[in-house]
């Protein structure tokens, strides 16, 4: 008979712990296409109760809580250093909850992924402005993370950016920027670059008008704002920072192209930022 009492006085005060909890409010869930166990920086929530785990799973779900004493991260250089690399709750400042995948292995870790593409992705990159604008794909394999959520991260702080491009050998080249920032959709999320450095060729701020992506507004098939007589987007089928039309071509189903580097046969293509080491 006490067994019988205990197990709705047990479900009574899961559902209050659930009620007491605040709920978080994920936007871009949709890039994870899995389950909160896959959040690298979700605590599981112990419980006595093995006959109810259902229960407790169902409260987790509603109300996942940081690290005890700390905060939620602004960016994955937050993510404390030694952690793996993996799907990672955020909040940039200002902003709800994002969850992006943190990339801790490379340069010392601490990258945020903002764009992720391989040749032959499943992923169509032809989408609107308003699905660029929120995100895309799987945050574990090729995503896009949505231009205003780039935008967000990269206005808390002054950001670099690391271009990682597979050629079509298999050999890995890197592009580094050492500023970038993504003006609001009110300015078209025009996109500004610093000096480059690295081994993949600087593809992204050439002299030619008609190839430059640096200063440019991001474009997509549904809004034209690139400075062609035509919308490279449409033509091209993927948004990106366009000028007339373009030398890198990374947002794209299909063989890539960086420059003189790989033109339409790059293999895969990875987009990090990272707060500037120097500020």
């Amino acid at each position: 008979m006490a067994s019988q009492h205990l197990c709705p006085l047990i479900f009574t005060c899961l559902l209050a712990l659930a009620a007491c909890l605040p709920a978080l409010d994920i936007r871009n869930l949709h890039l994870l296409n899995g389950t909160l166990d896959e959040i690298m920086n979700v605590p599981p929530e112990p419980s006595q109760f093995d006959n109810d785990t259902l229960h407790a799973r169902q409260v987790r779900d509603v109300a996942p809580r940081p690290p005890a004493g700390h905060g939620w991260p602004k960016d994955c250089s937050e993510v404390p250093a030694g952690s793996r690399s993996g799907v990672y709750i955020i909040q940039p400042k200002g902003l709800h909850h994002i969850v992006v995948y943190c990339e801790m292995n490379v340069t010392h870790g601490g990258w945020t992924v903002i764009q992720r593409n391989q040749k032959d992705t499943p992923v169509t990159w032809a989408e609107s402005w308003s699905t660029y604008k929120y995100g895309f794909g799987n945050v574990r394999t090729e995503y896009w993370l949505g231009t205003e959520y780039i935008h967000q991260i990269a206005k808390q702080k002054v950001y670099q950016v690391r271009f990682v491009i597979q050629d079509s050998s298999d050999n890995i080249h890197f592009a580094d920027y050492n500023l970038f920032s993504v003006e609001d959709e009110s300015h078209g999320y025009r996109l500004r670059l610093g000096s480059y450095a690295g081994t993949a060729g600087d593809a992204m701020t050439s002299d030619n008008p008609k190839t430059m992506h640096d200063n440019m507004k991001f474009s997509t098939k549904d809004r034209d704002q690139d400075t062609y007589s035509k919308n490279c987007a449409y033509s091209y089928e993927g948004g990106w920072w366009f000028s007339a039309c373009y030398s890198v071509r990374l947002n794209f189903k299909g063989g890539m192209t960086w420059g003189s580097l790989c033109k339409g046969n790059c293999k895969s293509s990875l987009i990090l930022l990272k707060p500037a080491s120097y500020c």
